[in-house]
């Protein structure tokens, strides 16, 4: 087993690496940017050392500074949890270089993997079914338009290299076709430095489901389950949960059959996403691999009761899953919402600033996956993800009962989050129902904005009664005690109490 292992990344995933490394005896290194420099990753680690500024492409992306860091430590092993390099071939190469094992599939692997078109080749070899349209990148725009009348319309052009919705455009006509191409290969170029774009088969109204695979260095590999991906806004995922509610057990068999085959075809090892698009007929098409842990991945942890991280560690460690397939059971349901500090009003902008109070959620069925705390500020360098709040149930409707109520427990202050957009999907009548697909977001958000016009008023007091209740759990805050009648901590005590007093009082001044 490793005896220290350094977190190439930041923020709540960093924070969740950081915790199963020390539930299982390991030593760990963080790293951060100038402005992450009292983030809480950086407090939970054992050794933490700057590596740049603010940017990412002087921080968190530079592979130099992060092997010199490991190097200095000695760390003997690195992990880079989702983002940034964790699924860059060159890094995972230059870990194996220095003699620092990379947590994760194989540089090869991720090769095979990380290119869209290169992976659709792998698949087209392997018989995996995949959406139709092209295995490799468009030549020319007669090529696209062949390519589409030959598919049908409407097709969608996506980026090679791409991800997050990036160099992708839904196209419905022949006429659209040579601007949306041009469009696309221009954002795939300054987005991944790669102007690569194919074209496939826009499927109508899909699902968007994953399979998680684990795969050991012994070659054993598993699938653990299914999750749900379908709510997105602009292709990124908004809400996750898992087993989907359209799955039987005779489909997700299927599709985790196909998920391994996928997983050996690219000799993977670690833990990987196979996604899947499934049409109204239920009809599953290979979509993509993701070659890291996923955001989601507490959803698949609480339903199956396995640790993907502790299996990450082991597996890179060179240990034997020491599961079978049989062994793995699908147990109760769970739903994720990821707490991003965004303006909902304000068209989703970005709502960097200092967390002023933190009322977190708790209790049965809630696990929240945080980055932050009361007083930190939030930087506008990096992606708005605050933390993640899952509720468990033994079935779905009870998942959601304990997320709603989590929900309603939660409250930031100082900037904005989305909390009000999740209360509001949970609440809808066609998720209750799990009449779900991709474009259910948006017509959710469109319904929300017709109803806003005619009614201004009725928002306008809602906001008034969140802000209301916001304040009396700020009043019951400060007012309470904080510490017991018994405490006999002396001086230490009361100055701790006095400063987190005096920290309370003027966040509730600032929502007065």
């Amino acid at each position: 087993m490793f005896k220290k292992i350094l977190i190439a990344n930041r923020g709540e995933i960093a924070v969740r690496i950081i915790r199963a490394c020390h539930e299982l005896g390991i030593a760990t290194v963080a790293v951060y940017s100038d402005v992450d420099r009292a983030a809480l990753h950086v407090l939970k680690a054992g050794e933490a050392f700057p590596i740049g500024p603010a940017p990412a492409a002087e921080s968190y992306l530079r592979i130099d500074k992060i092997l010199e860091v490991a190097k200095r430590t000695g760390a003997d092993a690195i992990h880079p949890g989702y983002g940034f390099l964790s699924e860059n071939a060159t890094f995972a190469q230059a870990c194996a270089d220095a003699g620092v094992k990379f947590i994760g599939p194989s540089p090869r692997s991720m090769e095979k993997m990380g290119s869209k078109t290169r992976a659709r080749q792998e698949m087209e070899k392997a018989g995996i079914p995949f959406v139709p349209g092209t295995s490799r990148g468009l030549a020319s725009p007669e090529e696209g338009e062949e390519v589409a009348e030959r598919v049908g319309y409407p097709v969608m052009l996506k980026a090679a290299a791409g991800g997050g919705g990036k160099g992708m455009r839904l196209v419905h006509t022949r006429q659209e076709l040579r601007s949306a191409l041009e469009s696309a290969q221009s954002e795939a170029q300054r987005s991944f430095g790669d102007s690569e774009v194919y074209i496939e088969k826009a499927i109508v109204n899909p699902r968007h489901i994953e399979m998680q695979v684990l795969a050991d260095e012994h070659g054993n590999t598993l699938w653990l389950g299914e999750r749900e991906c379908s709510i997105q806004r602009r292709h990124q995922k908004v809400l996750e949960e898992a087993p989907s509610p359209i799955v039987d057990a005779d489909m997700r068999r299927r599709m985790g059959e196909v998920a391994v085959k996928v997983a050996q075809a690219a000799q993977y090892t670690n833990a990987g996403t196979v996604e899947f698009l499934v049409d109204q007929q239920k009809n599953f098409y290979f979509l993509e691999m993701n070659t890291r842990l996923q955001v989601e991945h507490p959803v698949t942890e609480l339903t199956t009761g396995l640790d993907l991280v502790h299996l990450q560690i082991r597996i890179a460690a060179g240990e034997k899953l020491g599961l079978a397939q049989s062994d793995v059971a699908i147990r109760g349901h769970a739903i994720e919402c990821r707490i991003y500090a965004e303006d909902p009003d304000n068209n989703y902008f970005p709502s960097p600033g200092k967390i002023t109070l933190l009322l977190e959620p708790s209790g049965p069925g809630i696990r929240h996956d945080s980055g932050v705390y009361e007083g930190w500020n939030v930087p506008m360098d990096y992606d708005p993800l605050l933390a993640k709040l899952v509720g468990y149930g033994t079935d779905r409707r009870q998942a959601s009962m304990r997320l709603q109520r989590g929900l309603a427990e939660y409250f930031v202050g100082g900037i904005h989050s989305n909390i009000s957009l999740f209360q509001r999907i949970l609440s809808d009548g066609d998720f209750q129902d799990a009449k779900l697909d991709t474009g259910y977001l948006d017509r959710l958000l469109a319904r929300g904005r017709s109803a806003d016009s005619k009614s201004g008023t009725m928002q306008s007091e809602a906001d008034g009664l969140e802000k209301i209740v916001a304040i009396a759990a700020g009043m019951f805050m400060v007012l309470a005690p904080t510490s017991s009648s018994g405490n006999n901590g002396g001086a230490a005590d009361t100055v701790s109490s006095a400063w987190k007093l005096k920290g309370r009082e003027e966040a509730l001044r600032s929502l007065l």
